[in-house]
């Protein structure tokens, strides 16, 4: 039996329950893992709301850390014993063990703790998508980043400058623009106190920015396709603030011929020679140091729900984890 959070009703943080689970032996093509940490992430927020649909009741949790305690016939790339780590479909990670495939569950560096683990597999691997799989950006383009002072963003600010790129964040507070300035963005917007547009246009002397990326959807859609250069490309990649009303590809054209995607890190990762691959990307740049994963907040699995209160208030800066 293993202690797992669900939920049975769609809506609010009170609707996580911790409840025993069994666990049972894995099949072919999957493993046991025993979690040390757990990961906690917006994507987290919007299948329990419901903005994300699932299949009720379920299980949640996107990623985590820990030990393969067994292996099911056909894994090969893993044995008990094994460090590992991952960022999967299903949900299921906010649990102290579960049986689940192993395409997507990869070996862990010694090098890097659990923690750091639980805190970056997600996160990490969408920046790696975001700056290497979705458009071609190179040293010296300039990438508008919303919320750069979270989970991804503080990411995404280390992996920006390790390359050359000129991030320009934004932010909801001076602290959480100084962090942001602290890690690589060579600017950060206080968009509380400041129209990040009009100040994206100062910082880029009118031309505007290659590429936007935005998680924050409804509040800054508008302002994010203004804040391009002509044939620019807009990533929408996450709902922080609601999802995106429909709206005219003609605004594209009226804009400057510009380019959109919604990827989702999923997509990527659907093949296992690919996720490794983005893993081993995103675990040399920890282990270089080129990226510093930041777990500013921890709570045990039994505070889930308060957890779920502070990021969806925007009461957190890095990364946040969860203590099975």
């Amino acid at each position: 039996m293993a202690k797992t959070v669900i939920i049975e009703e769609f809506g609010g943080p009170e609707q996580l329950k911790i409840v025993d689970m069994p666990v049972g032996e894995p099949g072919p093509g999957e493993v046991r893992i025993r979690h040390e940490r757990v990961g906690l992430n917006f994507i987290d927020v919007y299948q329990r709301t419901g903005l994300y649909p699932l299949t009720l009741p379920h299980a949640l949790g996107m990623e985590a850390a820990g030990v393969i305690e067994a292996v099911g016939e056909g894994v090969t790339h893993l044995a008990p014993g094994t460090r590992a780590a991952y960022a999967a479909m299903p949900p299921g990670a906010y649990a102290e063990a579960r049986v689940m495939p192993a395409a997507h569950v990869v070996p862990l560096p010694d090098d890097i703790s659990f923690s750091q683990a639980a805190a970056m597999m997600l996160q990490g691997m969408t920046v790696e998508y975001l700056f290497h799989r979705t458009t071609p950006l190179k040293a010296g383009d300039t990438v508008l980043f919303h919320a750069a002072a979270g989970g991804v963003g503080l990411i995404a600010c280390q992996w920006a400058k390790s390359e050359g790129i000129t991030l320009i964040g934004t932010a909801g507070s001076d602290e959480k623009c100084h962090e942001a300035r602290a890690n690589g963005a060579a600017h950060c917007i206080n968009y509380r106190t400041e129209n990040f547009v009009e100040r994206v246009r100062e910082l880029t002397d009118g031309k505007g920015v290659d590429v936007v990326m935005d998680a924050v959807g409804a509040d800054t859609f508008t302002g994010s396709l203004d804040c391009l250069k002509p044939l620019g490309m807009m990533i929408s990649f996450g709902n922080a603030s609601g999802p995106v009303p429909p709206f005219s590809l003609a605004e594209l054209a009226s804009r400057g011929s510009l380019k959109i995607t919604r990827p989702t890190l999923f997509t990527h990762i659907a093949e296992h020679e690919t996720c490794m691959s983005m893993a081993n990307h995103l675990f040399e740049k920890v282990i270089s140091g080129a990226v510093k994963i930041h777990v500013d907040q921890r709570f045990p699995l039994d505070a889930v729900a308060e957890a779920h209160q502070l990021l969806e208030a925007r009461k957190t800066t890095g990364s946040t984890v969860l203590i099975p």
